[in-house]
């Protein structure tokens, strides 16, 4: 394991200091719990994110005007308890209730919804939007059963803006689940990443070989073959988005194209300039391309391609000035 850490059990914490140490200007930690939160804060609807470790920025780094209020995390690959979201939840709460965001994973639906259950016998409103967009999870009848992966962003980014504009707790909800809706994405690894502690990579693949639709933390994908050029890689992985939510030709579409965290910008930026050439061949409209890292998996190799199919009605909230340690606007907000 070639990593510089400290001790495996303290990456979680010390990732989170690291971070406070850098930004502490802006954010603080949350007494009792693993979370950070906004320093500056107004009277509206909290956005409380979170998850595990160990896929920065994601949702360590979803935070700050416009995105969410407070993040809780877990472990390396571990749900956040309870206790620490209910702590977190409190924390931010002013009184205009608490939307939780995180992805579609069975241990933070668990504890996030028994945070919620807390959270209302004390007397707060609490609704969840869960991030389900990886359509190698499950068939779109199982639209429940998928997983989140890196397009949760566009649903952050909706939510931020859509609780920086005012709106009531019931109408951010409604739309950042639209926004959730709304996006599909897809996958691929070459190598994998390793976890803190263990020591063993999180898959098995071949030299030469790579899987379309692999998960973040290695869960299967939809196909195994041999390396193929990022052309034809982007070309097979737009199809499976594509035909599970088709874009008619002249809507608006967002992409964002993430690397999971061995993947060079330069890789990154040839796997863009093919989807933005595919998607263009197709008639879509691309509204707005992000390149980087948005939800990572270690060092894992390899990226995903995200498409948000945006509504007319989001597009404000989309445009909406916002500012993260990572993400500083959409054209040029």
């Amino acid at each position: 394991m070639r990593k510089f850490i400290n001790k495996p059990d303290a990456v979680a914490r010390e990732t989170l200091d690291g971070f406070l140490a850098v930004h502490g200007r802006d954010f603080e930690a949350v007494p009792g719990a693993l979370a950070i939160r906004r320093r500056s804060r107004t009277g509206k609807v909290a956005i409380v994110s979170g998850g595990g470790s160990g896929h920065e920025p994601v949702w360590l780094e979803y935070l700050g005007p416009g995105f969410a209020d407070a993040v809780c995390q877990g472990d390396v690959f571990a749900a956040p308890d309870p206790h620490s979201i209910v702590t977190t939840a409190k924390s931010v709460d002013s009184g205009h209730g608490v939307l939780f965001l995180y992805g579609n994973y069975s241990g933070d639906r668990l504890n996030f919804d028994l945070a919620a259950d807390l959270l209302r016998e004390d007397g707060h409103q609490v609704e969840t939007v869960r991030i389900a967009d990886d359509v190698a999870a499950a068939g779109p009848d199982r639209m429940a059963d998928r997983r989140g992966i890196a397009g949760g962003f566009f649903a952050a980014k909706i939510a931020g803006a859509a609780a920086e504009a005012g709106l009531p707790l019931e109408s951010v909800r409604a739309l950042t689940q639209q926004a959730a809706d709304c996006t599909r994405s897809i996958g691929v690894a070459s190598g994998a990443g390793i976890v803190p502690g263990t020591g063993r990579p999180t898959f098995e693949l071949p030299d030469g070989k790579m899987e379309i639709g692999m998960g973040m933390h290695g869960e299967v994908g939809v196909r195994r073959a041999d390396l193929m050029t990022a052309d034809d890689t982007v070309d097979a992985m737009l199809d499976l988005v594509l035909a599970d939510r088709p874009v008619p030709a002249g809507d608006p579409v967002c992409l964002l194209v993430n690397g999971l965290g061995a993947t060079t910008r330069a890789e990154l930026f040839i796997a863009a300039r093919r989807a933005v050439e595919n998607l263009t061949e197709r008639g879509v409209a691309i509204h707005d391309t992000q390149v980087g890292e948005f939800a990572t998996s270690q060092e894992m190799h390899g990226f995903s391609l995200s498409v948000f199919a945006m509504p007319p009605e989001l597009r404000p909230h989309y445009d909406a000035p916002a500012r993260t340690s990572f993400f500083h606007g959409v054209n040029g907000s």
